[in-house]
């Protein structure tokens, strides 16, 4: 047996060439059937306390506003995960305190792929403004949208409703 496993784990290595670079979505999902993963979360407020909340509609969770976020990738330290996020989903860069203000554990039961998060949320800074053409203007959001909240919104994603204090605090 402890043949095999090993026999198939050298199988399933050939197809990830450099994982800090990411996974092949297969094997990805895989893991986050057998292991919790870790993710950086982005409180990003304006000189008025509004939070920038990013439009998410994907097959993993209803559509909804959530607090800009990434799963941590093998042996990428938490401040680059914590830039690429802001550049990925704002274009724009971020500064951050170096301690996260919050750490949770979500737990999805219902969820067979990505169902157990660690996520640490870090209070960031706008560097520039976000991407102008990602900006939401009315009518319904697209994937991708961005928009600052003054409270938090009912259609916020469910698993982010553990930030409330935080969106309107």
């Amino acid at each position: 047996m402890k043949k095999e496993i090993v026999d198939l784990i050298n199988q399933i290595e050939t197809f990830i060439s450099d994982p800090s670079k990411g996974l092949p979505e297969e094997i990805f999902l895989f893991v986050t059937r057998i292991t919790p993963m870790i993710n950086v979360d982005l409180l990003i407020k304006n000189e008025k306390g509004e939070t920038l909340l990013v439009w998410r509609e994907d097959k993993m969770l209803p559509p909804g506003w959530h607090v800009p976020g990434g799963i941590i990738r093998y042996k990428e330290p938490i401040y680059e995960r914590i830039k690429k996020v802001a550049r990925n989903e704002l274009k724009a860069d971020v500064d951050f305190e170096p301690d996260p203000i919050a750490i949770n554990e979500i737990i999805l039961s219902d969820q067979r792929n990505k169902g157990h998060f660690i996520s640490l949320l870090y209070r960031c800074k706008l560097k520039c403004p976000p991407d102008r053409s990602l900006m939401y203007i009315g009518g319904k959001p697209k994937n991708g949208q961005w928009a600052w909240h003054k409270k938090c919104p009912d259609n916020l994603i469910p698993v982010h409703f553990i930030y409330k204090k935080y969106i309107e605090g």
